[in-house]
């Protein structure tokens, strides 16, 4: 089994909307009320064509056999400029799916040493990225790469009763 890693070209469209949606199907199934199914393909062409143009974009897949197998989508950004804030080039992970018959086979290792390398060669000193408290599978995988969680994010539904309880 051998596999390239390269960048996405526009002729893997609907090849990756097929890999998106089962990255997307887990966050319907658990957090329905946040995600839902797309009325089409996973993504527009112009979303995927707008990617893999953009020169802060890495848009990058897993090849075997001439099939895609994973993909890795990220994007270099700079720390807003606010006086608080040291100034820093940094690096988000967007997307990271492996086709559910491949994992565990070395290739979302693979696309994440690309992600790595290419953020690196655009300037950026991290990489983040954000995983659903849900997907344990995921963190651990990151923490094998030497992601440390950086901080949590809370979320509480509001209803009418949070205007009569008094908090501010």
């Amino acid at each position: 089994m051998t596999m390239v890693i390269r960048e996405a070209v526009e002729g893997d469209y609907k090849a990756l909307c097929g890999l998106v949606d089962q990255v997307d199907k887990p966050h319907r199934d658990r957090l329905p009320g946040r995600f839902k199914a797309a009325e089409g393909p996973a993504r527009s062409r112009d979303f995927f064509f707008k990617a893999i143009s953009a020169s802060d974009v890495g848009f990058f897949v897993a090849e075997i056999e001439r099939s895609l197998a994973g993909l890795v989508h990220v994007v270099v950004r700079d720390a807003p400029d606010v006086v608080i804030l040291v100034p820093r080039r940094y690096a988000v992970v967007d997307n990271l799916v492996v086709r559910a018959d491949l994992r565990r086979s070395g290739i979302g290792q693979a696309l994440m040493g690309k992600a790595h390398n290419w953020a690196w060669g655009k300037g950026a000193t991290s990489m983040e990225l954000n995983v659903y408290d849900f997907n344990r599978p995921a963190m651990a995988f990151y923490e094998t790469l030497g992601y440390e969680i950086l901080s949590h994010r809370l979320i509480k539904p509001l209803d009418a009763g949070d205007q009569d309880r008094g908090h501010r």
